[in-house]
C-alpha cells in the first residue's frame, strides 16, 4: 500500500465537472493498492496518518495530528502509485492492483479513517479526476507499507 499525503490548506476533487469531495485544512491523501495489500496494511497506513504529527502547534513546530487541528481527509485512489517507469518509455502498472482487490480496501481505508474521528471526504475509484489542492509547507510524505513488512 502506498500513500502520497500531503498537508493542504485546501483540496478538491472534481468528477465530470462536479466537485465530489472538498475539505479545508487537513491531508490530502492519494492512495494506490498492490496484489497483496490486506486489512492489515490498510490498519497500519490509518493510525500513521491519523497520528502523523506534520501541523504547526503554537510555537511553529510540526507537532500536531490532523484530528488536533480540527481536520480533514481528502483521499483519492490512484492506481499510478504502482506505476513503473524503470524500462521504455510507457509505464507497466502490473504491480498495481486490479479494481476486484483495491476497492474493499479502498472502501475499508475510508471507514477506518472516518472511525478516527476525523472528517473524510472523497474522490470516484476508477473515475477520470481533475484534483485540486494548495500543499501547504509544501509538505509531501510517501508513506508506504507491504505485506511482508507486516508479517
Amino acid at each position: 500500500m502506498r500513500v502520497v499525503a500531503q498537508r493542504v490548506s485546501r483540496a478538491a476533487v472534481r468528477v465530470r465537472g462536479t466537485v465530489v469531495g472538498e475539505i479545508g485544512n487537513g491531508l490530502m491523501v492519494l492512495v494506490g493498492f498492490t496484489h497483496d495489500d490486506t486489512s492489515r496494511e490498510v490498519g497500519w497506513m490509518t493510525e500513521k496518518l491519523l497520528g502523523l504529527r506534520i501541523f504547526a502547534d503554537d510555537e511553529g513546530k510540526m507537532n500536531r495530528a490532523v484530528a488536533d487541528i480540527g481536520g480533514s481527509i481528502l483521499v483519492v485512489s490512484q492506481f499510478t502509485l504502482y506505476g513503473d517507469g524503470r524500462k521504455g518509455r510507457r509505464p507497466s502498472f502490473v504491480d498495481a492492483a486490479r479494481p476486484e482487490g483495491a476497492i474493499p480496501l479502498y472502501q475499508e481505508f475510508l471507514l477506518a479513517l472516518a472511525k478516527g474521528g476525523v472528517h473524510v471526504a472523497a474522490g470516484e475509484f476508477g473515475a477520470d479526476m481533475q484534483v485540486e489542492l494548495v500543499n501547504d509547507g509544501p509538505v509531501t510524505l510517501l508513506l508506504e507499507r507491504s505485506a511482508a513488512e507486516a508479517g
